[in-house]
């Protein structure tokens, strides 16, 4: 699974200009720098809306469209690709509702208790990964939708099942046009593109144990933290 994430660009220009949209939808004050994402946080998501790609706000941790509370946001925080064209939970957003989720890393951990010591997964040179999602909007009250999203997870490649035996699914960016296309309609064509990401496309840093509470999303979070030396990443 996918349980935290991080978005730590800072300038609004570059992260628009490789996420390919205007920089005036990252202007408000509402963006800013993400270094401990956690389930039911706000976050963004990008769709496209025509031809153009389009950023908007949402929660992570899908609500169904047909829900009458938010109680099931945690549980659907991640989707697994095998599974997403049978699952009632997933299945329509599937077809319909597809878009990516940006970040630059995502955590794991080994160990257990007071000595879990957390693993970030991230580019080798830093730099944007998307996360493949799924979207839904909902009514919490009357005549107020909200957006909510999960990411897609796949089998683990190399890099990460030294950790963890899932992973969010990574799309390449020759992949992401695929994946958004509202035309796209051949599930098994999208299920292809649900694959591990190659094991060059990210490296392991354990970091410090600040990841550990949600309460804590500074930089400092991603400072490296030597592992002890009975784990091996």
């Amino acid at each position: 699974m996918c349980g935290r994430f991080s978005l730590s660009f800072r300038e609004r220009e570059r992260l628009a200009f490789e996420l390919g949209v205007p920089v005036e939808q990252l202007a408000d004050a509402a963006y800013r720098p993400r270094f401990n994402v956690a389930p039911t946080d706000g976050h963004w998501l990008v769709r496209q809306r025509y031809e153009d790609r389009q950023l908007l706000p949402a929660k992570w941790g899908l609500v169904n469209t047909w829900a009458t509370d938010a109680k099931r946001a945690a549980l659907q925080i991640n989707a697994r690709a095998e599974t997403l064209a049978r699952l009632p939970s997933f299945r329509d957003a599937f077809r319909r509702r597809r878009c990516v989720v940006p970040a630059d890393g995502f955590f794991e951990w080994v160990g257990s208790g007071a000595g879990r010591q957390p693993v970030w997964f991230h580019r080798p040179a830093g730099g944007l990964i998307l996360f493949a999602g799924l979207y839904e909007s909902w009514q919490p009250e009357p005549e107020q939708w909200q957006r909510t999203f999960t990411i897609v997870t796949t089998e683990p490649n190399e890099v990460v099942a030294a950790v963890h035996d899932r992973m969010p699914v990574i799309l390449p960016e020759s992949a992401v046009d695929g994946w958004l296309d509202p035309r796209q309609e051949n599930l098994d064509t999208l299920a292809r593109l649900l694959v591990p990401a190659a094991a060059d496309v990210l490296v392991a840093t354990a970091v410090s144990s600040r990841v550990n509470s949600v309460r804590n999303d500074d930089a400092a979070c991603l400072e490296p933290s030597p592992p002890s030396p009975s784990r091996l990443l």
